[in-house]
């Protein structure tokens, strides 16, 4: 069996030309049509149709007439929805995990073990939260009541489908709130199957919508219309910027997750050998698809020979090829687009004089199409250079010297962005010192556990709001003071 003849495309058919408005699967006003692509043969999968504004219109409006009930129904409810969302994910993980390598590339063994179990995470907490939260408070005769705040507009990316869904629809539904979803028109068919699985689930009609349509046409739709009353967007920098300006005129709440360039910052006293291979996984997770991943490593002068040593070997470690295979470690990138984006960034690198430790342009020799990238490690790399400043969004590696702490801290810090950081050492008093000097919403020290409770968001040009945790739910909720109450 081919991608192409996939499972997955075969279940999803009667879906492909469709949108989920209201509780039901309706055909879109909209007849635009986008070919999905196999970033692993850059053949097509299948086509699916688009919708558009007047599509976004009717979400809003079934969004709405479902508001009033929802927000008003008691927690234990909403969670127990949550709940069995929760349940149906993990018993689909399979479906899930197939769906997410075909259409953006992941490794089989890496959508089976992260992707999916992650995006899973998020309706686990959310339920939890909702159960725990103080949604009303008092303090004297003064009550402080956290309300749902309206309907919400969420928008998705291509590079963690499911896992940037459910951390929006988790503790979207657990506050009360209402939804039309936009997901990435490049990685459409998790979101389908988890639309299939909000229905199957018993989400009221109106509760959960989805739209599936291009930023310019559904996006900014999405963020204008004036009966939305928040957008939550995961993308560019320039995405974000573009949603905003949207949402101005309606003085919406706009909550984005946007770009990054996160430093990796090892003190003079890391254990290089734990902590480089770490560093460099975590900085090609996901084939560098990740806005928070670590892909500038700040390292004492004296030392960069061997992070440079520890660096390739790791790198040569991985496993680049077709996804579906359990073997594989690194599949493609997930589009056209970004596989130029990286070849252009690379040679960008060489031009610019930085050492190539490995890698490089063009695709792995074995490799003869496909959306395949070299794992590339540059270093020598100086703060001002273009690789140094821009997110490249794929498997590169940048490796920035230092000759004292408090000008590693200046580079972690003299980029726009300021979504994710790493700090490695033996000292703990002094890993959390320099921790506390990075401005970013998240430091991680000495490689810890991934914690879906930790709020997640940037400093600077990487976004505003924050999600996963309490504070993903707190986004969701309005603040109302009501005095008197006794």
């Amino acid at each position: 069996m081919t991608r192409t003849d996939s499972f997955i495309v075969k279940s999803l058919h009667g879906r492909l030309d469709r949108v989920f408005i209201g509780g039901e699967w309706v055909k879109p006003q909209g007849q635009a049509r986008s070919t999905v692509i196999d970033p692993s043969t850059e053949q097509p999968l299948t086509d699916m149709v688009l919708g558009d504004a007047r599509d976004v219109a009717d979400a809003v409006a079934a969004a709405r007439r479902a508001f009033p009930t929802w927000s008003d129904r008691p927690v234990h409810e909403r969670a127990s929805l949550l709940d069995r969302i929760h349940s149906l994910i993990l018993e689909r993980a399979e479906t899930f995990a197939q769906a997410i390598s075909l259409e953006m590339g992941a490794a089989i063994a890496f959508a089976r073990s992260t992707q999916v179990p992650v995006a899973a995470e998020h309706i686990r907490v959310a339920r939890d939260n909702a159960t725990i939260y103080p949604f009303l408070s008092q303090r004297g005769d003064l009550a402080i009541q956290r309300e749902a705040i309206g309907v919400c507009g969420l928008i998705t990316p291509w590079n963690w489908p499911l896992y940037q869904i459910t951390a929006k629809v988790g503790p979207a539904l657990a506050a009360g709130c209402t939804v039309v979803l936009k997901p990435s028109e490049l990685s459409p068919l998790s979101a389908l199957l988890f639309a299939e699985l909000m229905h199957d689930a018993g989400v009221p009609p109106g509760v959960f919508n989805l739209v599936s349509g291009t930023g310019p046409e559904v996006g900014a739709a999405l963020s204008a219309h004036p009966d939305v009353d928040m957008i939550s967007i995961t993308g560019s920098t320039r995405a974000g910027v573009l949603v905003a300006q949207a949402a101005a005129p309606t003085v919406k709440r706009v909550a984005q997750e946007l770009g990054g360039k996160s430093p990796n910052v090892f003190l003079p006293d890391a254990d290089l050998a734990r902590a480089v291979p770490l560093g460099v996984a975590a900085g090609m997770r996901n084939v560098g698809q990740s806005c928070s991943a670590p892909t500038r490593m700040i390292v004492p002068r004296e030392r960069l020979r061997e992070v440079e040593r520890l660096a390739a070997e790791t790198a040569a470690s991985f496993v680049v090829g077709d996804p579906s295979s359990a073997q594989t470690t690194h599949g493609p990138v997930a589009n056209r687009a970004q596989f130029n984006r990286v070849q252009e960034m690379i040679a960008t690198g060489i031009a610019e004089g930085a050492r190539l430790v490995c890698g490089g342009p063009g695709r792995p020799d074995d490799l003869r199409c496909g959306f395949y990238c070299r794992p590339t490690v540059f270093s020598s790399v100086d703060a001002g250079m273009q690789i140094a400043q821009e997110e490249i969004f794929g498997p590169v590696l940048v490796v920035l010297p230092y000759d004292s702490i408090d000008e590693a801290v200046e580079i972690a810090n003299c980029t726009v962005y300021g979504l994710g950081a790493h700090v490695q050492g033996k000292d703990i008093v002094a890993a959390r010192a320099v921790a506390q000097r990075i401005r970013s919403g998240q430091v991680h020290i000495n490689h810890p556990a991934w914690s879906p409770h930790a709020p997640f968001g940037g400093y600077k040009r990487s976004g505003n709001g924050r999600e996963y945790g309490i504070e993903g739910l707190e986004e969701y909720l309005e603040t109302k003071a009501i005095l008197g109450f006794h």
